[in-house]
């Protein structure tokens, strides 16, 4: 299992991020990105300066989130 030193590690500048809400969003949203076996990248389309987030799909899962929902295999 990868930990979060590894994960940041991850190169993610070809990374595709998908809109990851529920809702329609207007004024922007959360967007995920499989980053590696098992990482992914999460970021923020209102502020894309910053830096993504990284998780492991175990953080997710544990967070409730589902990247199929969004259209990413797990």
């Amino acid at each position: 299992m990868l930990n979060g030193s590894d994960l940041y590690g991850l190169d993610i500048s070809g990374a595709s991020f998908v809109q990851a809400c529920d809702g329609p969003c207007t004024e922007g949203c959360v967007t995920l990105a499989r980053i590696g076996d098992d990482a992914w990248a999460l970021g923020d389309s209102k502020r894309p300066d910053a830096h993504p987030l990284r998780f492991t799909t175990e953080e997710l899962d544990a967070a409730g989130i589902d990247p199929a929902r969004f259209g990413l295999n797990v």
